[in-house]
């Protein structure tokens, strides 16, 4: 069995890492590179940075930090947010980013991840679902969950799948921040449902829970903010539980 994955996710907000409950309600969690170079030497992974502020003129600025951030670090690490042409994600790689995270520009124009695994190979590609249980059916929702869609979430990340994604990153608004513990019956279902890699989003919240996504929710990785950034849990304290779980991890 391939080794699962711990990814610490660092959300961006004006070059500072925030954190927040249910997508609101942020606060300053640390610089960026500084936690980056930390969760490196930690035994992290792999990273995702997700600027939630991009902008056309912020562009330019998220270059700089994935540059910085590759200087630090020798673990595989994803960009996301605001990305929407081959374009931007030419940039980013070319900085040290070793894939983009897509997620709204794929929702609305499906096409795009056909162009960029045709461009820069699937392995690349991850595509970002943020989905919540609408009168219990998982729709998803683009803009920090602010605007649901008519796709449901199952249908769409096989979809992603079949459009030539490497992975899909699947955040569930309804426990994101809660700490309760990730969404493990609707991983399950993905991951029976895809043959691509499924990293397993919002509710972390103990390292039980990390060993639940892995075992009931079939995640091939699971990623992970506050409780990273404010030191509840410490990843080698993670993986040690994880592999005597029985679940393979990297130490």
């Amino acid at each position: 069995m391939l080794a699962k994955r711990i990814i610490p996710c660092l959300d961006i907000k004006d070059g500072r890492t925030v954190k927040g409950v249910n997508f609101v309600d942020l606060r300053d969690a640390g610089d960026p590179v500084e936690l980056a170079e930390i969760y490196s030497r930690e035994g992290a992974d792999e990273l995702v940075f997700l600027d939630i502020s991009a902008t056309e003129q912020k562009r330019k600025t998220l270059a700089q930090l994935v540059y910085h951030v590759a200087e630090k670090v020798n673990i595989p690490f994803t960009v996301g947010g605001g990305i929407s042409s081959v374009e931007d994600v030419d940039i980013l790689l070319q900085n040290g980013a070793d894939k983009v995270s897509i997620n709204s520009s794929a929702v609305k124009n499906p096409q795009l991840i056909n162009d960029l695994v045709a461009k820069f190979g699937s392995q690349c590609i991850v595509v970002a679902i943020d989905a919540k249980q609408i009168e219990g059916k998982w729709m998803v929702h683009l803009v920090g969950g602010k605007i649901p869609t008519e796709k449901e979430l199952f249908s769409w990340a096989k979809e992603v799948e079949e459009r030539g994604a490497g992975e899909i990153l699947f955040t569930s608004m309804d426990h994101d921040g809660t700490k309760n513990g990730f969404a493990n019956k609707a991983l399950a279902k993905l991951s029976k449902n895809l043959n691509i890699p499924i990293i397993a989003s919002g509710g972390a919240g103990s390292m039980q829970h990390f060993t639940d996504t892995f075992v009931a929710g079939k995640a091939d990785a699971a990623l992970a903010a506050s409780v990273f950034h404010f030191k509840e849990i410490k990843i080698k304290d993670l993986k040690e539980e994880l592999q005597e779980n029985g679940i393979p991890v990297r130490l």
